[in-house]
């Protein structure tokens, strides 16, 4: 038994179909690239805020190696 896979052609789209096509496109892409920077703000501001958190950790631990001031053990 032999099947025939072959591919149908595809009907031509109009101008119109291009057209709300082509816009369809254009805003997916827009709503994509307008979540990306989204996403990118708040992973950068994430980022900034531990690592801000992080440096204040260091400092109070040299600052309590050097004995100018105890760890806040909270």
């Amino acid at each position: 038994m032999t099947e025939d896979f072959s591919v149908r052609p595809t009907k031509p789209l109009t101008s119109e179909q291009r057209k709300a096509r082509d816009a369809a496109r254009r805003a997916d892409a827009e709503q994509a690239m307008r979540e990306h920077e989204a996403a990118q703000k708040a992973f950068h501001a994430n980022r900034e805020g531990l690592k801000a958190l992080r440096l204040a950790r260091e400092k109070a631990e040299e600052e309590a190696r050097s004995g100018k001031r105890p760890i806040d053990t909270r």
